[in-house]
């Protein structure tokens, strides 16, 4: 098996880690003192981004996007998720895959404009009484004549406040199964300023400072058969078939967070001293060391293992819970054990090892939570054996 990258990847690696420093490390701390990522900042940071080569380059170049194959995506991913998320997702975006299952007329509608910049698109699925549990939700949408007629609410929604439009996941029936009725889903565009579509501010975060959640409403909110992504009931397929990636991606930017925690331990245990020594020569700070690295490393090979099966298909979906699940609580024991190396200083806000702490927290749950997680690894284990 060969693990080292390729010449392009490093090139990546190394010019996305570049920018990272120069153009978003900067304005990390007036982030984080004010909670709010100002559009001004947003825009010259894309611009850069987007003269760089970095902008949406998740995407096929088809579409505009860098086309890269998943690990090296990955790769970049995860240099971006060394800076506040915020910063990385809304200056730098990545426009959701999804996209990619519109119309031709639909792309032109709505991905050509995010890969320019001009806008940015979020997902809906999540509501107040549904969480993990997608079909147990109640927000509906029932067919009139050739419209469709939208009722619920959502919450948690991603940066929906600068959005220009999002992709709602609706209930649009109920088929019957041996375990009880299910629901039908189906996938559909709204856009911002339709009648009776309405955002609302969200929830302050403990995690991930300036980026924003909100509240999506629905009464009697009116769409056109055109709104539909994919096919009717189908909107968990479309679901599957373009967002399969995207705990890999939560994995990879806990992976950049956490080796930047690390290094500014390793630093710190070499230059600060105590009872005549460095005290990365106490076993206490030591060891912990040690394992901060083993832990990140064993995150690093599962996260790259499931990219390289993503790309030859052969990836499961215990692949990639497997990464994300050890990437996520990996990056908690790393967080809090460099803020123990470091004492109190590692509380104050002139280290960016409180946020990294404080963001970890949500990684954990968004994407699937740790529980989940473990229910698919385990489910895939019991069903080779007929369990």
């Amino acid at each position: 098996m060969h693990f080292a990258l390729t010449d392009e990847q490093k090139m990546i690696v190394d010019t996305t880690r570049s920018f990272v420093e120069n153009e978003l490390y900067p304005h990390e701390a007036e982030i984080e003192r004010t909670g709010h990522l100002p559009m001004e900042i947003i825009k010259d940071v894309q611009a850069k981004a987007i003269n760089a080569g970095l902008y949406a380059a998740n995407m096929p170049e088809e579409v505009g996007g860098a086309g890269l194959d998943t690990l090296t995506w990955l790769l970049y991913e995860k240099e971006l998720g060394r800076a506040n998320y915020a910063l990385h997702w809304t200056c730098v975006a990545r426009p959701s895959n999804i996209l990619l299952a519109g119309t031709p007329e639909q792309r032109e509608k709505y991905l050509e404009p995010c890969m320019k910049g001009e806008t940015w698109d979020c997902l809906a699925m999540t509501e107040p009484g549904a969480g993990s549990d997608l079909r147990g939700m109640k927000a509906t949408a029932k067919q009139d004549g050739d419209d469709w007629i939208l009722n619920g609410t959502k919450h948690f929604i991603s940066h929906a406040d600068i959005a220009g439009f999002s992709i709602v996941f609706l209930a649009t029936g109920e088929e019957d199964t041996p375990r009880g009725p299910k629901k039908l889903i189906t996938a559909f565009f709204v856009d911002k300023g339709t009648p009776g579509f309405t955002v609302r501010d969200g929830y302050t975060n403990v995690s991930h400072r300036g980026y924003t959640n909100a509240v999506l409403e629905f009464d009697d909110c009116r769409l056109p058969k055109s709104a539909i992504l994919g096919e009717i009931n189908k909107g968990f397929q479309v679901a599957n078939d373009w967002l399969g990636a995207t705990r890999l991606q939560v994995a990879s930017t806990c992976l950049g967070r956490a080796e930047r925690a690390l290094q500014h331990s390793v630093d710190y245990s070499a230059e600060r001293k105590q009872f005549g020594q460095q005290i990365g020569k106490f076993q206490g700070v030591s060891f912990k060391l040690a394992d901060m690295a083993m832990e990140l490393k064993a995150a690093n090979l599962l996260t790259w293992e499931a990219a390289w099966k993503f790309d030859q298909g052969t990836v499961t979906e215990a692949d990639m819970s497997m990464a994300k699940l050890k990437a996520t609580e990996m990056l908690a024991m790393v967080a809090d054990e460099a803020i123990q190396i470091h004492g109190g200083m590692g509380l104050m806000d002139e280290l960016p090892l409180e946020r990294i702490w404080r963001d970890a927290r949500v990684e954990r749950i968004w994407e699937g939570t740790s529980e989940i997680q473990r229910h698919i690894i385990s489910r895939e284990l019991l069903r080779a054996v007929g369990g």
